[in-house]
Order: C-alpha cells, then sequence, then structure tokens
C-alpha cells in the first residue's frame, strides 16, 4: 500500500488539472496561433506559466486504484499488477481467465 500522501498529492493533481484544463487549453491555442500578433502569444504564455504547476496533467502519475502503487500499471483496468493478479483469480474481473496451453 502507498503512503497516503502520495494518493492524495496526486488525488490534488487529477482535480487541479480538470480545474485549470479549459483555462490552459484557450491559452495554448492563443500561444500557438502563429496568426496572432506575438505580443499577444507572448501575454499567452506569461499568463500560462502563471498557472500552478500541479495544473499541468503531465504531472501527474498513473496509479492503482486499490493500493496506490505507482508501478506495474495496467491503463485498460487501472490496476497494478499485483491486485490485477488477485482480482483474476478469485474471478472478479469478467473475461479475465488464467493462461494455460
Amino acid at each position: 500500500m502507498a503512503k497516503k500522501s502520495s494518493i492524495n498529492r496526486d488525488k490534488k493533481r487529477r482535480r487541479m488539472a480538470k480545474q485549470f484544463a479549459g483555462r490552459r487549453e484557450r491559452l495554448k491555442a492563443i500561444a500557438n496561433d502563429e496568426s496572432k500578433p506575438m505580443e499577444e502569444r507572448f501575454a499567452a504564455r506569461l499568463k500560462l506559466a502563471e498557472l500552478p504547476r500541479n495544473a499541468s496533467p503531465v504531472r501527474q502519475h498513473n496509479r492503482c486504484e486499490l493500493t496506490g502503487r505507482p508501478r506495474g500499471f495496467h491503463r485498460k483496468f487501472k490496476l497494478s499488477r499485483i491486485a490485477l493478479r488477485a482480482l483474476a483469480s478469485t474471478g472478479q474481473i469478467p473475461g479475465m481467465v488464467k493462461a494455460s496451453w
């Protein structure tokens, strides 16, 4: 089990990214628009830099929904490899069976 502080920090980052998503998108569109004047684009870049760092989706880390483990993460199930194996062994994931050949 991961530390509660690590899990909460990542949840806070996800909340902030969702909260600032629209503002970030608008500012990035202005900053990358070649048809706009250079001063307006530069001002958009400065406003983008003023946003909180944790509002950037790049700073989010994939963590297991059950344990909070950051490594061995399966995106499809949002679980770590250990939790996925435990749930699959008990038959709690529909359609997943143990491989045998």
